[in-house]
């Protein structure tokens, strides 16, 4: 028992010092906008979503891999799940994840996620309305998941990552690790979480989109004017991002369940801000959530969220889940997720 409180108190530790080990972390001035690979800080998973995004204390399913890799412990099995995201300005993200157990040995899992802009014309000044030309833009990262129980409260995850982000004949790659824990705590009904997510390298664009030709010296006659050059792209770091939650289920019967949760989020690229959400589940079959995102944060367009979900056994053993979730985006009007999942 030693060996192991060392190990969750090493486990916390670190997880609390990569948080604020990068320069710059901690700022008065908002840096929205100064990462890369922004894709990163796009909630995946519908009953998430619909929680207000208050779900490191929870992660009960695939989406864990975002939210907080130490719940995949919790998962049983064998699960998958599909995930689709209309996003902001037609863009549309696509995210499937799965996992499996492992027993004692814990849980591995993947997950993929990519995004859709569709073909856009390459347009100059000389050609406004388009060369003829089309190009297209992607974001892509693939993780490798691993989490196990180191007690019978506490569960510890990891999750490493590749990054890709190409626009036209450019492009770059991140690697990334997120880590996460889950405590029960000895109250009734307590959970607490905290994760760590896109702790890694900086990425920079690179390609023949980059390559030019280059007069050293305009003014002089005679020289060579097209010298093959290439232009110096800055280094971004990624979305680093702390969480710490908690989750309370006042009502846990076997027809009723009850769960509030509450987030506390530190980005790097942004001010704090706090998530709140709640779920009520009938008969483990239907379930009715919402919550609030970004709550104190200055001149932020997402408020309020709503969802539902649905669960269907099947020959037994199998589980098919069905779970919608609405952002309203100000301004921006609003994302409308769907995740459909299987477990057996």
């Amino acid at each position: 028992m030693k060996i192991r409180a060392l190990i969750i108190l090493l486990s916390t530790v670190l997880i609390s010092s990569m948080t604020f080990c990068q320069s710059n972390f901690v700022s008065d001035v908002s840096k929205k906008g100064t990462t890369a690979a922004s894709f990163l800080s796009i909630g995946q998973g519908a009953k998430a979503i619909a929680m207000g995004s208050a779900f490191v204390a929870i992660s009960d399913d695939q989406s864990a891999f975002f939210w907080n890799p130490a719940g995949l412990a919790k998962l049983e099995g064998v699960g998958i799940v599909f995930d689709h995201t209309n996003w902001i300005a037609d863009v549309a993200y696509n995210y499937i994840a799965a996992s499996y157990n492992l027993g004692g040995m814990g849980t591995v899992g993947f997950s993929f996620t990519s995004s859709s802009y569709g073909d856009m014309k390459v347009t100059t000044v000389d050609a406004p309305d388009g060369t003829g030309q089309v190009f297209n833009a992607s974001d892509i990262a693939f993780s490798l998941g691993y989490a196990i129980n180191l007690t019978d409260n506490f569960a510890i995850g990891f999750n490493p990552k590749i990054i890709y982000q190409s626009i036209w004949q450019a492009n770059a790659i991140g690697f990334a690790m997120d880590l996460g824990v889950q405590y029960r705590t000895p109250f009734d009904g307590i959970m607490l979480g905290m994760s760590v997510s896109n702790f890694g390298t900086k990425m920079q664009m690179q390609g023949n989109s980059t390559l030019v030709t280059y007069d050293p010296d305009p003014t002089t006659t005679g020289n060579n004017g097209k010298i093959p050059a290439n232009l110096s792209t800055d280094y971004w770091s990624l979305p680093l991002t702390f969480r710490v939650g908690l989750a309370y289920s006042p009502i846990a019967t076997e027809k009723h369940k009850f769960t509030i949760a509450v987030d506390a989020l530190h980005p790097s690229d942004n001010y704090e801000s706090i998530n709140i959400g709640g779920e009520y589940v009938f008969d483990d079959i239907i379930a009715i959530r919402g919550g609030y995102k970004s709550l104190f944060l200055t001149d932020s367009e997402e408020s309020f969220a709503l969802g539902f979900g649905l669960k269907q056994i099947l020959l037994g053993n199998i589980a098919i889940r069905l779970d919608y979730a609405y952002q309203n985006f100000g301004r921006l009007n609003n994302i409308q997720q769907f995740s459909l999942g299987i477990a057996f």
